[in-house]
């Protein structure tokens, strides 16, 4: 590994482009002394964010530049097709060919998960990358897969899922034996369709993982398990549904404290408290979504992320490249699927 940690950024992705992440960028090169960053985008869009900086933090940045942007709106085939000269394709480039070690875009998920594919390429016995999240739980969070990537998924995608969510769940968080969880309409071992029944199956002939069998909707956030497998459709769903839910109650709380001078000075005295509430249930801090199965790190973004939340992505990029989490998942593949 180089004397610095390397991320390459597509600067130019997300609803907000350079006046986000590369002011998002310059905050975490001052957070971690070891890390370097390669800008990639348009160069004139870049430098303006960089005048009076510092000597110690100047020297870790790089500007690539790159002509074109993928949009929100374009669709991933296109990129594919057209994208050779986009941020987002030469971002991805960077780590394919080991100049960074870790790519972070708020820019076009499908376009980012086909040009993932296509750059890195999959792990051995890894036949498709998933997304995973981090998921609010009573404790503290468990780590959702997959949200989004894949919409159908056989039993042995569900059982590769469960193997990565456990590798990242036990780098990351430092657990041992992360406790696996099967997302399922019950916990009856009659319940669930033929595919979420096989994978439970197929998980539980591994012995090596702690798996505790199925989980249900509610248990997402009851702290049951440290990782919840589930096929990319019903995951979406419930993350989209946890966030709607999350800005329901704030909303909600706002608006009930406003009614009657009784209710504001209450409003007054619980301010802490739902001051605290709010931060755990915001999605925001959770952003930055891995691309597991790669072979390379790749990190997405909230597209209307702000600066703050940008950061947590990086964040999250700095821990999984210390980690070695594509190393470590390729290691457990080989083992538990010999």
């Amino acid at each position: 590994m180089s004397e610095y940690l390397t991320i390459a950024v597509d600067v130019m992705g997300g609803d907000f482009g350079p006046r986000v992440t590369v002011p998002a960028t310059l905050d975490a090169l001052k957070r971690f002394p070891h890390l370097s960053a390669k800008l990639v985008g348009h160069k004139d869009s870049i430098s303006p964010y960089l005048n009076r900086l510092k000597a110690d933090v100047a020297c870790r940045i790089e500007i690539v530049h790159a002509d074109d942007v993928i949009t929100m709106s374009d669709k991933p085939a296109q990129a594919l097709r057209n994208g050779k000269n986009s941020s987002m394709y030469k971002a991805l480039e960077l780590v394919s060919v080991h100049k960074a070690q870790a790519c972070v875009s708020a820019g076009n998920t499908g376009a980012l998960m086909v040009l993932g594919r296509h750059i890195l390429r999959t792990l051995p016995g890894i036949d498709r990358p998933a997304i995973i999240s981090a998921v609010p739980t009573v404790d503290k969070h468990c780590y959702m897969l997959d949200l989004g990537a894949n919409v159908d998924c056989s039993a042995e995608h569900l059982l590769q899922f469960a193997i990565m969510g456990s590798v990242m769940a036990s780098a990351v968080e430092d657990m041992p034996q992360p406790r696996v969880g099967l997302l399922n309409i019950g916990q009856e071992e009659v319940k669930g369709n033929e595919q979420v029944k096989l994978a439970s199956r197929l998980i539980e002939e591994r012995g090596s993982l702690n798996y505790i069998g199925y989980v249900e909707g509610n248990d997402l956030y009851a702290g049951r398990a440290d990782v919840v497998v589930c096929d990319g459709f019903v995951g979406n769903i419930a993350l989209k549904s946890s966030e709607g839910l999350a800005r329901l109650i704030s909303r909600k709380f706002r608006a009930s404290f406003k009614k009657g001078i009784y209710r504001r000075f209450l409003a007054l005295i619980a301010g802490p408290v739902l001051s605290e509430l709010k931060r755990q249930l915001d999605p925001s801090r959770r952003n930055g979504a891995s691309l597991l199965g790669l072979q390379g790190i790749v990190i997405k973004s909230h597209g209307a992320a702000n600066r703050k939340c940008f950061g947590f992505a990086l964040d999250q990029a700095v821990a999984e490249i210390e980690q070695d989490v594509p190393r470590k998942i390729c290691h457990e593949i080989e083992s538990r699927l010999a």
